[in-house]
């Protein structure tokens, strides 16, 4: 698919990696992936995705902190994140952080992918703008 957007899944849950990605490549996205914050950076730096789901709570380095870097670089912070957690209690320093959407774990499919395609849709919106 030469329109294939790409969407990376940052989480160290495996169950909610392999879920997501099967979800995300059945509505027609590449998904990609990384465990951990630190290596979710590195990825959608190298990568470039069209969007980020990202976990908030991680060994290595957080979600909010990978968030923080992720809007700290030039060649990411275009980027829209998705966060995702199991406590209602990291939403507000989610969203103030800059995620675009922030949902509960266990997270509602349809949602998530929803999430994705109006976080995709706004952002290439935005770049179309500004060309």
């Amino acid at each position: 698919m030469p329109d294939q957007k790409t969407v990376l899944v940052v989480d160290d849950e495996r169950q909610i990696v392999r879920a997501a990605c099967l979800r995300f490549e059945s509505a027609g996205f590449r998904a990609i992936t990384a465990p951990d914050g630190e290596q979710g950076v590195a990825a959608a730096a190298d990568q470039q995705p069209q969007a980020i789901v990202l976990d908030i709570r991680m060994p290595t380095m957080d979600g909010l902190t990978a968030l923080g870097q992720l809007r700290a670089r030039a060649d990411t912070r275009h980027i829209p994140v998705i966060m995702l957690s199991a406590s209602l209690i990291d939403k507000p320093a989610a969203l103030d952080a800059g995620a675009r959407f922030f949902l509960t774990k266990p997270y509602d499919a349809a949602k998530l992918i929803s999430a994705v395609h109006a976080a995709v849709a706004e952002a290439t919106q935005r770049a179309s703008l500004t060309q």
